[in-house]
Formats: structure tokens, sequence, C-alpha cells
């Protein structure tokens, strides 16, 4: 590894629009989701034919077939075939993780440029076999005769033959990750009016940005989609509330389809570069990538899930003697309104930053008016796998338009843990 470090540019960002499963990318894969993207962003920066150090990419929702995904997409996309390409998943923070590693590349010298990124699908689930069956095949397959297969063959069980759909909870408790956040706003006393309050603001700042032009030169279309179709700018509270609630049915409910993410279809990727290619390829530099953090937390043994993200942020914020509230602009990822809401009162908690995070005092409140301020993912949507690289290219963008400032992006993820980063210009 070369002794050195340079400054990772953020060059730009690209998406198809995200929309909710099973509708208009019905009968899509992650790959042609991914080679759309790339293909966009590639035309955008003038990359057709064009190698680049490395391509990282990556999806929650994948198939055994799509083993080689991120390489596939890049053999698809316009750059030169010679671009190697690798796989990431950290669940919903995995495209903020490919972004951190192509830096991290950068950085260091050992690559001028890369492109991460990542997708999700629904709608285009990696059903398997029972693993019973699975094994079965296996022994049939390595049968040595007719009768020893016709033996195995018979051994089969209807039993055998129901699918294996992918799993929507959490191995170790057996709670979806909407009856762990649950938990959260009961120990936080997150209100049902908060958190509509907030899933409304997301909508409006959403469908707010779509009439300034924001997302013009951010969204690819794509098949049927010209533009995120979950935004919703004609909501209300009122509709809001009419809401049942989904995952706690009974009166103590409060998290409904409308304060919690849609499931979605989507893809994104952002281009880093070292500042002498931004400069030997006439690109512009929109923001730099500074740092980021990742965490857990121990949620089988009582911590909220989506909790991690406040311990990532506290060790980044002390690494670079920052404060909570020394940033312009703030990209938090609204998995739930009632999670974010959560980790913004933890960080209000002079306990919970001294017990947990081994604060002497609370981090603070953050300027909520700096938060999401393009919308979040309760109103563009949530493709678990690309909402890193959607907020990195919005923040970048933020801060380009701006011309200076620091922006915080934080995403929670399945299996308790959360990652964070800094962008500065």
């Amino acid at each position: 590894m070369q002794n050195q470090s340079r400054r990772v540019a953020i060059i730009g960002g690209q998406r198809i629009p995200f929309v909710r499963s099973f509708r208009e990318y019905s009968r899509t894969t992650n790959q042609e989701m991914l080679i759309a993207t790339l293909r966009g962003l590639v035309k955008k920066c003038n990359l057709e034919g064009r190698m680049l150090g490395d391509v990282s990419l990556g999806a929650v929702m994948t198939s055994s077939i799509e083993w080689n995904l991120a390489r596939e997409v890049v053999q698809g996309s316009g750059l030169d075939a010679h671009t190697p390409a690798f796989n990431v998943q950290r669940a919903c923070g995995t495209s903020l993780e490919t972004v951190n590693l192509i830096a991290l590349k950068i950085a260091v010298g050992q690559i001028d440029s890369g492109i991460a990124g990542g997708s999700d699908t629904n709608s285009d689930l990696p059903i398997m076999v029972q693993r019973a069956l699975a094994w079965k095949l296996i022994d049939i397959n390595n049968a040595k005769s007719f009768g020893e297969r016709l033996s195995k063959i018979l051994r089969i069980r209807p039993s055998d033959l129901k699918p294996a759909y992918p799993g929507i909870v959490e191995p170790r408790t057996g709670l979806s990750m909407g009856q762990h956040t649950e938990r959260m706003v009961k120990e936080w006393k997150i209100s049902r009016q908060e958190q509509d309050q907030l899933a409304y603001e997301s909508h409006v700042k959403a469908a707010r940005a779509y009439q300034e032009g924001f997302y013009n030169d951010l969204v690819t279309p794509f098949k049927n989609a010209t533009r995120d179709t979950i935004v919703r700018g004609d909501t209300t509270l009122e509709k809001l509330a009419k809401l049942k609630p989904v995952f706690d049915k009974s009166e103590a409910g409060t998290m409904t389809a409308g304060n919690s993410t849609a499931f979605t279809d989507g893809a994104s990727a952002v281009l880093l570069g070292s500042e002498e290619f931004a400069r030997q390829n006439n690109l512009p530099v929109q923001a730099y990538f500074k740092d980021a953090e990742a965490a857990a937390v121990d949620y089988v043994q009582g911590a909220g899930l989506l909790m991690a993200p406040t311990i990532a942020v506290a060790r980044m914020l002390r690494r670079h003697n920052l404060t909570l509230q020394d940033f312009d602009f703030y990209e938090i990822h609204e998995a739930f309104a009632g999670q974010v809401l959560s980790t913004l009162k933890a960080w209000e908690s002079a306990e919970y930053c001294r017990k947990v995070l081994g604060l002497e005092k609370a981090l603070g409140a953050i300027d909520r008016s700096k938060m999401n301020v393009k919308g979040g993912s309760l109103a563009l949507g949530h493709p678990f796998g690309a909402t890193g690289a959607r907020t990195v290219a919005t923040l970048a963008k933020l801060l380009h338009q701006k011309g200076s400032g620091r922006g915080l992006i934080s995403i929670c993820t399945g299996g308790g843990m959360g990652v964070v980063a800094i962008l500065e210009r």
C-alpha cells in the first residue's frame, strides 16, 4: 500500500427512478437496473470506452446466479471491458460502503477513479428451494446408476417442494425491522403525530425538489418511469392519520405504511476520482469524501436494532474533533420515521450519550431545517442497496450548489449496524 493520502473527489451521481415494487420494474433484475444506471452515469461524465480503476457494486436481495454482479454490470455499462469490479453487501448500508471502499483505494493511490453503487428489487426475488430438497437433488445428481437415482427421487416429499422465500425477519429474534422499530419508538416515547409529521415533511420536500428541477440531472428515465413514483406532493397529515398501524396492530401501535418506507426497486451510482483525474477529464468536483464509519449494536440483548448510527456518528465526530452541529446538511436515512426520531432523541439525551456513547454530555439537537432537504427515503423510496449512493449524490450536489460546507450521512441497516460518512466542499 502506498503511504499517501489524497483528497477523494465526488464527481457526480446518477440513478434510475425509485419505484414501488411489483410495478414498473416487475420482472427486472438488479443487473438490468444497475446497467441502466451506470450507462446514465457513463454518458453524463463522457466515460464511454474508458477504463476506470475499479467498480464496487452491491445488492441485498441477490440470486446465486448474480455471483459476479458488479463485473457483469460493468461489461454492459459502456466502460472499457478491462475495468475490474467487485461485489459488496452491508444490508441497507451497502452502497455507502461501496463508496467508502472506492474512496479508500483512491486516497492511498491504488487507483485514480472508480464507480460505487448498488441496487435492490423485490420484484425479482431470489426464491430458493428448501435445503432439504437441495441436498436431495445433489444426492440425485451424484447417483451412479438409474436405480440409485430413482430411489433417491422417491425420497422427495411434498413438504420439500415448498419454496423458500427471502427472510424478512432478523434470524436471531424472529422480529421484522418494523417490529424492532416499534420497540424503539415505545422506548423513546415517539408519538404517532411526530412520525406522521416527519413523513409529511419528507414528501413535501421531495415534491418541491422535483418542482425546482433538482433531480433532473440525477435521475435517468428507465422503462416506464421518468421520476420517483412514491413521492406524494398531495399528501396531508389528515390522510396519514387515517392509516392503520401495521407492525403493532393494537391501540399502542404507531407505525403505519405512511410513516414507514415502501418496498422499492431501484439503483444508484456515484463516480469518484482523484483531483488530478477530474482535472485531466475536465470533470467538475462537486464535493470531497472525507471519512466514513461503521458500528453495530447488540440488539439480541435489547439494544435498539436501528440505533447503531448513533454510535458510528459519535466515533466519527470524535476522530475529527467536530460537534453534531458542525454541518450544513444532514442526510439521515428514513427507514422509518420513528427510527429517525429515536436517533435524534438519543443524541439529545445526556444519559444515553454517557452510558452508550461514552460521552460526558449530550451531542445535542440538530437544525431540522437542514435535514433531508430534498426529501428522504419515506418519500423517495428505499431500494436497500441503492440508498447510500443516492444520499451521497444528493449531498454532493447540495454542497456543490452551496459552494462550501460540510454534510453528514447516516444510514441504519438490518443486523443492527449503521454506516455514516462526512462529505465536504
